[in-house]
């Protein structure tokens, strides 16, 4: 299954995305959030659905597409988990997962514009693929258990500062993910039935021109491990976001500029959607 959510920031109406369908979801649910997550979510949408208890959203191709889950508690991330990036930032690949956080207001649309820093000169892109909690995970006994935690999967964009990141960072790399609005998602979020998570192309784009194009294969730790790995130090919960980092291509290679404003970044994810971008410049509110 494909689940979404159209309308305004701060409305949006959670639907069912069936090929050129998309069917209302508010007979069952409020909101695609961890409660909703954690609810045998897909029995009970299948059964409203053969019910025919869910009308079809009038006016849902012009709505705007918010990200495809609610403002989770948390955004965790793995950093180098591909080896030709972690070379391109000129380090070793990693022996255990590399941890970072990125805050819940960094969640916003796939198509939602993106501002840069007041004093960014060092703005990136990365796609990246998104695991989202169905089911609360603590203390895994193996990775073979960890699926069973997954609602499904997302498109994201782990926009990062680079200077913040690695310059004035202290060693801490989450100053330069965390500016308001630095982890576009979706559009859709995709049940794990859906998709060969661990085969899945991903790739990037600015102003057009090819970025990043690798495939989640390439991971160095896979997503059972990631999230049993996780669990060893923190209680997952239902609606939690992870994201499992990117491959080589991004600016910090130095091969590529950094953003500026007017570019336009594409991001995409075979089975999972496209979004796209752009980015603008940061101006003091009046």
């Amino acid at each position: 299954m494909k689940f979404a959510r159209l309308g305004t920031l701060g409305s949006e109406i959670p639907v069912l995305v069936e090929d050129d369908r998309y069917l209302d979801l508010r007979p069952v649910t409020s909101d695609v959030n961890g409660d909703f997550l954690e609810s045998d979510f897909v029995s009970r949408v299948a059964s409203a659905r053969d019910a025919g208890q869910l009308p079809e959203l009038p006016d849902a191709d012009g709505m705007r597409i918010g990200a495809p889950i609610a403002r989770p508690s948390a955004v965790i991330c793995i950093g180098m988990n591909y080896a030709a990036h972690a070379a391109e930032s000129g380090s070793e690949p990693p022996t255990i997962p590399i941890l970072f956080l990125k805050t819940p207001n960094t969640v916003v649309g796939p198509n939602d514009p993106v501002t840069i820093p007041r004093g960014s000169e060092k703005t990136d892109w990365e796609v990246e693929l998104g695991i989202v909690i169905g089911a609360r995970a603590a203390y895994l006994d193996s990775p073979a258990d960890s699926l069973a935690h997954v609602a499904g999967f997302v498109t994201a964009n782990d926009v990062s500062e680079r200077a913040f990141q690695i310059e004035v960072s202290g060693g801490q790399w989450s100053k330069g993910k965390i500016a308001p609005g630095f982890n576009p998602t979706g559009p859709w979020l995709v049940t794990p039935d859906e998709v060969d998570h661990q085969a899945l192309g991903l790739r990037s784009f600015v102003n057009g021109e090819p970025r990043q194009d690798s495939n989640t294969s390439d991971m160095i730790f896979t997503v059972e491990h990631i999230v049993h790995h996780l669990s060893q130090y923190v209680t997952l919960e239902p609606g939690d976001l992870i994201l499992t980092g990117t491959p080589q291509g991004v600016a910090l290679s130095g091969r590529f500029p950094y953003l500026a404003a007017g570019d336009v970044v594409e991001i995409e994810i075979d089975g999972l959607g496209r979004q796209r971008q752009e980015f603008v410049a940061w101006e003091a509110r009046r």
